[in-house]
């Protein structure tokens, strides 16, 4: 066995959603060869990359069948995560990911979706942060069970920084977590977008694979304030299956494709798909209708990204500061994995297929 042989044997492995082989993608390193054993790392483009057994596998086999039948192969993983924001960014300068959760219309489980994305992130190893945007109507604090707790403050270079909660391994921030929840927030647009630019430019998030912002429901001053300030990596859309939910959803999707804004839509979210009840567990009942998120996502040609089932321990762990992926409930947390695979591939395939957002200059 040589380093050459070993390199032309894994040029057959390809990276499933990049579709290319490894070596050409660059990520094999530190191949050592000892008699009938090899070892090698592959550098991912996300630690909470869903490909990593398969590509183990593939990697094996295609050793042993090109190379050496008795090789004893052993693969390393590592991760760099991909992105297309680092070069020339000044806020956020340590973020490489920024995900907008957003929805057309409020109730559709934005929030719920947000917070167990984040958690199923860090539960695969990335890095996570989760920025509560909704001003008016903050869930951070009860989804995390952190009511009534405050941040603190640091001076960093001789500027003051909101340092943000941490609880579950997920760095957190809301209004609601600086705002006593008795008093209704009663500002007007300018004084809500400045406290989004706060929270983009005045806490300390210091260094992470992907911050995960819940949006408020709605097209409006939040979210180009937003936009105007950072560069969002892309756009996750939330729905259910109703009608009206889509009719909404309809227009967050025609918003974030206006020329003048142009952010990636990393696809669409049906939530709230069907209700199984624990004693049947093989039924699905579409209380909301049938695939009508999965209908949407084909009518505008966008990445379906999967359903989430309406799951009582869904709803009362995020009442109870327990999120569904801090919980027991393995239905719930199956399906929220499956959703963090789908947007964790479709990341790595924006960045590798399409340039860097640019901050959006609106006039409005």
């Amino acid at each position: 066995m040589t380093v050459e042989a070993i390199l032309d044997a894994l040029r057959n492995v390809q990276e499933p959603d990049l579709g290319k082989d490894i070596v050409t993608l660059n990520m094999v390193k530190d191949i050592a060869i000892d008699g009938d054993k090899v070892s090698f790392t592959i550098v991912l483009t996300t630690p909470a990359c869903p490909m990593k057994d398969k590509m183990r596998m593939a990697s094996e086999n295609a050793v042993k069948l090109l190379v050496n039948k008795d090789a004893k192969v052993i693969v390393n993983f590592t991760a760099i995560t991909s992105s297309k924001r680092l070069q020339g960014d000044k806020i956020l300068g340590g973020v490489k990911n920024i995900i907008a959760v957003v929805s057309g219309k409020g109730g559709v489980g934005k929030s719920t979706v947000s917070a167990n994305l984040a958690l199923a992130l860090s539960s695969a190893g990335a890095t996570v942060g989760l920025m509560d945007a909704d001003i008016y109507g903050p869930s951070v604090p009860i989804m995390f069970g952190v009511r009534g707790q405050r941040p603190m403050m640091k001076e960093v270079d001789g500027k003051g920084l909101i340092v943000p909660l941490e609880k579950y391994g997920i760095k957190l921030i809301s209004i609601g977590l600086l705002v006593d929840e008795k008093n209704a927030v009663v500002w007007r647009g300018p004084m809500v977008s400045n406290a989004i630019r706060q929270f983009v430019t005045d806490v300390d998030w210091g260094e992470l694979d992907y911050l995960v912002i819940d949006m408020p429901p709605g097209t409006g001053d939040i979210h180009l304030t937003l936009m105007q300030t950072v560069p969002v990596t892309g756009v996750v859309i939330v729905s259910t299956p109703q009608k009206v939910a889509l009719a909404d959803a309809k227009k967050g999707i025609a918003m974030f494709g206006q020329s003048q804004i142009n952010v990636p839509i990393l696809g669409l979210v049906e939530n709230m798909a069907y209700f199984t009840p624990a004693e049947l567990p093989n039924n699905k009942y579409y209380l909301f209708g049938k695939e009508g998120g999965k209908n949407l996502a084909d009518e505008y040609d966008l990445n379906f990204l999967g359903q989430i089932p309406l799951v009582q321990s869904i709803m009362e762990g995020g009442d109870e500061g327990v999120p569904a992926m801090a919980g027991n409930d393995e239905v719930s947390k199956e399906a929220f994995r499956n959703l963090t695979a789908s947007i964790v591939r479709n990341i790595a395939i924006r960045n590798a297929n399409i340039p860097a957002t640019k901050i959006v200059e609106v006039k409005a």
